[in-house]
């Protein structure tokens, strides 16, 4: 077994640990953290796969910014792991269905690679442009469809999950642009016709039997 053979299976077998642990975890911020440790062996093995720029991209993105933001939202708010886990058994057996669907559909789609036998030689030109250039041209040609397919269903998730999470609170006031739209000016405004009601000043014996504390 080579150096670069046996990197792989240690990075590999830490990569799934830390996955296992980010599931059972009974903490949220460790689970958080085996997460990052995730991330960090699969961005090794991609560098071992001469595959650079994913490697960088998964740091930077996911490590360096997404999981630390989810860290600070998982300390700030201070949630209660136990409420998340109750029903966990009883959704073991659907969850573990659908993960063997999913590992089934993997295996499928990457047994095709394997497969290969007659692999063409590499073009000597395409060698000089680099991963990042390379991977660019064939998402945006050859998998245009694909990526923009992904980027709908993302979209659609993004809208989703803020759907399932707005509130709206009760003791907030806010402005609705539709209502002040259709708003008439007999419904903001009513004149009242009164007659004018007009005092009569005070007799001046009036006004020293109101006030006999002044006599002297």
């Amino acid at each position: 077994m080579t150096t670069t053979g046996a990197l792989f299976y240690f990075f590999a077998a830490v990569l799934l640990f830390a996955a296992f642990r980010v599931i059972t975890a009974r903490s949220t911020v460790h689970a958080a953290l085996y997460l990052v440790l995730a991330f960090a062996n699969a961005s090794v093995i991609w560098m071992l796969l001469k595959a650079e720029f994913l490697a960088i991209t998964l740091v930077l993105v996911y490590v360096g910014a997404v999981m630390v933001l989810f860290l600070f939202v998982v300390m700030m708010l201070d949630l209660n792991s136990d409420d998340f886990r109750e029903g966990f058994w009883k959704h073991l057996p659907l969850a573990g269905l659908i993960g063997a669907v999913i590992a089934l559909e993997m295996a499928l789609v990457l047994m095709g690679g394997f497969r290969l036998t007659d692999v063409p030689a590499p073009d000597p030109a395409l060698a000089k442009l680099g991963n990042t250039k390379l991977l660019g041209i064939e998402i945006y040609t050859k998998y245009l469809y694909p990526v923009q397919i992904a980027a709908v269903l993302l979209l659609v998730a993004i809208i989703a999950a803020i759907a399932l999470t707005l509130r709206k609170r009760k003791d907030s006031r806010t402005q609705d642009p539709s209502r002040q739209v259709l708003a008439r000016k007999a419904d903001r405004l009513r004149i009242v016709k009164m007659d004018p009601v007009i005092e009569r000043p005070a007799t001046p014996v009036a006004a020293a039997a109101a006030a006999p504390g002044d006599k002297k």
